[in-house]
């Protein structure tokens, strides 16, 4: 069955009266429309020969695929057999399945947020508020949220023989073991977490979860065929899995446990067709709301099932600690080493769904408003084989058919970037890096750019204080400022601004003060050292603190400085903190330079971080969130069409000035490596046209430093003798004698090593003359600094703090959202 109720763009229509093949179609970045309404129907071939080929060799004896947006059933097929045991029947679209752990978000973890939306609960709660008898053996301080996100260290399954005595008696022993770990540090997925969770429904309600899921989801929803225990009359349609004592269970739970529990459990035993499964992915994607029309008509149940905001907390890709760990939201997968099913081309970070043991699996993109749902019976008729390549590879191709063909190549293949197999031990080589580049096809969009495609549908209903400065722009050039100020679900309260104001132009200390269009107030982050952080009374009527501002990967850079203190602000005072992402200019590829020790932190190191850490502010914000400790409410909106090997220059973006001194993108790249300059006595630049592109002082002889410069052969640089005069800032007025810098190879560039072989030059030409020792204010190690001009000897590596980079990356690496 294939249902279009939204009519195709025109863009397609031209593609194929140019006769161009729908599949060689890239969507126009000039129209997010144009990219939400995109689809070839004819690329869905290869899901069809993928199923087929699986069913071919065993692998699940059919299958039914079903492909969304929005509304619109865009493809729905059924493939194979129902049933080859005792006799073959064939698969229909309205084939009811055992949803194995699809249980956990469809019915558990949603019920979960209509009682937290109701007040019945809060997330944060222990759940031996409710369940006393939960907080044996150590485990007082587990949350229902820790319970959601599988981070409550809870074991994966219990013994069989626990359930022997019935439903009761099992009960009491889930509720009496011991973790198997601390709670909160380490990701473990967990059924016995869940079968907790589905306890802790009946107990806080009356009534049990079937019940509660069933009149409070299902029904509203218009989910007919979904629910426990199917009936009588359902049985025929549905598919079978194993023998249990002899029968097919057919119409039974699979699984174990939530069998010896009366088929009623929190982790499993859920039935559903793949057409009630699309209800409620468009529920989700509808921001709570009730669809009553789409792939099938119904007139009955409420409009609503959750709140805007609600569902918004639900999705929020969390943060899971541990060697396995990644990201999870309350009930769904989002990027861990669950995320098969994601394939290669729905975006990390901002998608998410579920698998089921059984053999099904659902994927939900709320960027592009669509999902796929991927439904078989794979245990059927012995339980030996898997679907887990398949479900892999045919979310592949359904994102493919619903997004175009893959910016990069290359990216259709690459590995999960949250559970690397090792870390490189180097930067990325100058010829990987330039291989890597691909002519651009789409614009990247930022944060904001997302927001207002969704209509602001993330932060709908909340009281926003709003970082930002000139840089905090849409895609047209409009303010943010004024862009939440259209907005209508959305209440702008008041600004932030950090170092060098609102507009970007002070370099001296700020008042507050109000915006001249809007009126509204201007709080400093940059008044004196005790205004870095918001006050409370700063906060006060504000219920979401939203940071948009751009970065340019520099650890002395100080606006991720502003954003880390503002996380610990909202964490202490309960407030979310949304970052609106933005690319970094200089790529996300580079690590380079030591990380700053503990007697250097402050305003100008947040943490231990090395001096390149290539991240955008929205992945800095994940780490800083775990590895610093801050635990606020944080959520990321992130971009769309940015990659990690991608300059400033391929995003299509416009280039603001973040700072006074960094007035294009070669000063920002240019930027670590010179400035680790700034606090000697060497002008680098400011007062003239080009800060950052040239340094020098009175007492260099500039011929001189060039030369040794370029016999130093640094990768991707070469140096010109130059005479300036800066009109203000250091050596105002005074004739500087010094190099300016020509970045011949952006690729090859390591700005830490390039950095650290100019100051070394300077003292070994100038001795004295030069004030090494103030480089390492700059350098932020001071072992680093010491063995810098220690050595008679040029530095060229390797260096004592490489080890330190190649930790970082392995420690970086499970909170990267891009490819």
């Amino acid at each position: 069955m294939l249902v279009i109720t939204r009519p195709l763009l025109l863009i397609s229509a031209i593609v194929l009266a140019m006769g161009m093949p729908a599949s060689a179609q890239t969507i126009s970045a000039e129209s997010v429309a144009a990219a939400n309404s995109y689809f070839n129907a004819g690329a869905m071939t290869r899901a069809d020969r993928l199923i087929d080929q699986a069913i071919a060799a065993g692998k699940c004896p059919g299958a039914v695929l079903l492909v969304g947006r929005g509304d619109t059933v865009l493809y729905e097929k059924a493939y194979g057999n129902r049933a080859l045991r005792p006799t073959t029947q064939p698969m229909t679209t309205d084939t009811i399945f055992d949803l194995a752990s699809l249980t956990k978000p469809l019915a558990t973890a949603t019920s979960i947020m209509i009682l937290s939306e109701r007040g019945k609960l809060a997330l944060g709660d222990p759940i031996a508020k409710y369940l006393p008898a939960f907080a044996q053996n150590g485990k007082a301080s587990i949350t229902v949220a820790d319970l959601l996100l599988h981070v409550g260290g809870l074991i994966p399954d219990d013994d069989l023989s626990d359930y022997a005595n019935g439903p009761a008696i099992a009960m009491q022993k889930i509720l009496a073991l011991a973790p198997a770990q601390k709670p909160r540090t380490r990701f473990a997925y967990s059924d016995v977490g869940y079968i907790v969770l589905g306890e802790l429904i009946r107990q806080i309600d009356g009534r049990s979860l079937d019940k509660f899921a069933g009149d409070e989801i299902f029904r509203p929803l218009g989910m007919t065929d979904t629910g426990y225990l199917p009936s009588d009359d359902e049985k025929p349609r549905c598919a079978p899995t194993e023998k249990r004592n002899g029968r097919w269970m057919t119409g039974q739970v699979h699984d174990p446990r939530a069998y010896a529990l009366g088929g009623v459990a929190g982790h499993a035993g859920l039935f559903s067709t793949a057409e009630d499964l699309a209800r409620f992915c468009r529920m989700i994607l509808a921001g709570g709301k009730n669809a009553d029309h789409g792939v099938r008509q119904f007139t009955f149940g409420r409009s609503r099932i959750l709140n805007e905001s609600t569902v918004a907390e639900m999705i929020q890709p969390r943060p899971v600690p541990g060697p396995t760990g990644g990201f999870r939201a309350y009930g769904f997968d989002v990027d861990t080493a669950y995320s098969s099913p994601r394939g290669d081309r729905y975006q990390s970070g901002s998608t998410l769904g579920h698998t089921g043991f059984t053999g099904t699996a659902l994927w939900i993109d709320p960027i592009h408003d669509n999902y796929y749902i991927l439904l078989t019976n794979t245990v059927h008729p012995d339980g030996k084989t898997s679907v887990k390549t398949l479900r892999h590879d045919v979310a592949t191709v359904v994102a493919e058919a619903l997004l175009g063909p893959p910016l990069n190549p290359i990216a259709s293949h690459a590995q999960p970037t949250t559970a690397p197999s090792s870390a490189p031990s180097t930067n990325p080589t100058s010829a990987q890096r330039s291989a890597a580049v691909i002519p651009i096809c789409h614009a990247t969009l930022t944060g904001v750019d997302m927001l207002e495609r969704e209509n602001f549908r993330r932060l709908a209903g909340r009281k926003i204080g709003l970082i930002t400065n000139q840089t905090g722009i849409d895609r047209e050039g409009n303010r943010d400022i004024d862009v939440f100020v259209a907005a209508k679900n959305v209440q702008l309260v008041k600004l932030f601004s950090p170092e060098h104001g609102i507009a970007g132009v002070l370099d001296e200390k700020i008042a507050n003060s109000s915006d001249s269009k809007t009126g509204l107030k201007i709080v400093s982050l940059y008044g004196g050292a005790k205004s870095q952080k918001p006050s409370a009374e700063s906060l006060d009527g504000i219920d979401t603190l939203v940071f948009d501002v751009q970065d340019v990967g520099v650890r002395f850079y100080t606006y991720i400085s502003t954003m880390g203190l503002c996380m610990q602000a909202c964490a202490e005072r309960k407030i979310r903190f949304v970052v609106l992402d933005r690319p970094n200019p200089n790529t996300g590829l580079v690590c380079d330079g030591p990380l700053a020790d503990e007697s250097h932190l402050g305003f100008t190191a947040f943490g231990a971080l090395p001096l390149v850490h290539g991240m955008t502010v929205g992945e800095l914000a994940l780490f800083f969130n775990v590895e610093f400790k801050i635990n606020c409410d944080l959520q990321i909106i992130a971009m769309e069409n940015w990659r990690r090997d991608m300059w400033w220059d391929e995003t299509g973006l416009r280039w603001i000035n973040p700072s006074p001194n960094l007035r294009n993108p070669t000063a920002a790249l240019l930027y670590p490596a010179i400035g680790l300059l700034e606090a000697a006595n060497v002008s680098v630049g400011r007062g003239t046209d080009q800060p950052f592109e040239q340094f020098g002082a009175p007492w260099i002889d500039g011929p001189a430093l060039a030369a040794a410069l370029n016999d130093a052969k640094l990768a991707g640089l070469r140096f010109v003798p130059i005479v300036f005069e800066p009109g203000s800032g250091k050596f105002a007025k005074e004739k500087c004698q010094g190099v300016y810098v020509n970045a011949v190879d952006r690729n090859a560039f390591a700005p830490a090593k390039a950095g650290l072989a100019i100051a070394w030059r300077l003292g070994n030409l100038f001795g004295d003359k030069f004030q090494s020792f103030r480089v390492e204010k700059m350098l932020q190690n001071t072992a680093a600094a010491s063995d810098l001009f220690a050595s008679p000897k040029a530095p060229s590596g390797p260096f004592a703090w490489e080890p330190q980079i190649t930790a970082f990356r392995l420690q970086r690496q499970k909170y990267l959202l891009y490819q």
